[in-house]
C-alpha cells in the first residue's frame, strides 16, 4: 500500500506534533506501506511552514525522511475535474501507483473522499478517515 500525502498533511504534521497527521507519520508502518509526497507537495510545505508556523521548521525536517519524495507529475488526463493547483497532486499519487491520498482540502477533493470508483480507483481520505479506517 502506498500511501501519498498532500502538503496539507505534511504542514499540519510539521506545526502540530501531537496532531493525528504527525501520529501517522510516527506510526512505525508495516513494510508493505510507504508513505509518498511530491515534489510539488514538499515544497508547498516547506514555503508556507516558515510564514506560517516558524517553530514546526524543525519538526518538518524530521518528519521529511519518514516519506518517500516522487516527481511531480503535470501533464496528463485527469480522470476527476481538479481546480489546477490540485491536478499536479492527484496525477503524482496516480503516477507513484498510490492506494490512497490524504489530504486535508475539503473544498477541492471532499466530493470524492472515500470514493475510489469516483476517483480513478485511488482512496482520497482525510488522515482521521484513513485512521479510523485502520482500527
Amino acid at each position: 500500500m502506498k500511501i501519498f500525502l498532500d502538503a496539507n498533511v505534511i504542514f499540519t504534521a510539521a506545526h502540530n506534533p501531537s496532531g493525528k497527521a504527525a501520529f501517522l507519520l510516527r506510526l512505525k508502518v508495516p513494510e508493505r506501506w510507504k508513505l509518498v509526497t511530491c515534489v510539488l507537495a514538499m515544497e508547498e510545505a516547506e514555503r508556507n511552514l516558515p510564514i506560517k508556523f516558524p517553530k514546526g521548521v524543525g519538526e518538518l525536517k524530521k518528519i521529511v525522511g519518514r516519506m518517500g519524495l516522487v516527481a511531480t507529475v503535470v501533464e496528463g488526463e485527469c480522470p476527476i475535474e481538479l481546480p489546477p493547483k490540485d491536478t499536479p497532486i492527484f496525477l503524482s499519487a496516480r503516477q507513484a501507483g498510490c492506494s490512497h491520498l490524504l489530504t486535508g482540502d475539503l473544498k477541492d477533493f471532499g466530493r470524492f473522499m472515500n470514493q475510489p470508483k469516483k476517483s480513478g480507483g485511488i482512496l482520497i481520505q482525510t488522515v482521521n478517515d484513513f485512521l479510523t479506517a485502520l482500527r
